[in-house]
């Protein structure tokens, strides 16, 4: 038996957002049509998502779809560090 781990920043964003939002994995699924299963793997890096299925994520959360691909430890808010 093969044992596929897609452990990225997408599906930790992903559980870190839904929780800070205050969502649980059934109140995605009724946004996203993605069932919980799904989420809950996605969670736990047993998913690979698309990018358009990060863009449907996103929208269910009401966040930018780059929250969801940005490296761990990447604040979204602008360091001040631009020219």
């Amino acid at each position: 038996m093969v044992c596929t781990s897609f452990d990225t920043p997408s599906g930790r964003n992903f559980a870190r957002l839904r929780r800070e939002i205050g969502l649980t994995q059934e109140e995605v699924e009724a946004r996203s049509g993605f069932s919980q299963q799904y989420l809950s793997d996605l969670e736990r890096g047993k998913r690979n998502p698309t990018v358009i299925t990060l863009y449907e994520l996103a929208q269910a959360l009401g966040v930018s779809h780059v929250d969801l691909v940005r490296p761990d430890g990447h604040e979204t808010k602008n360091s001040g560090n631009s020219p």
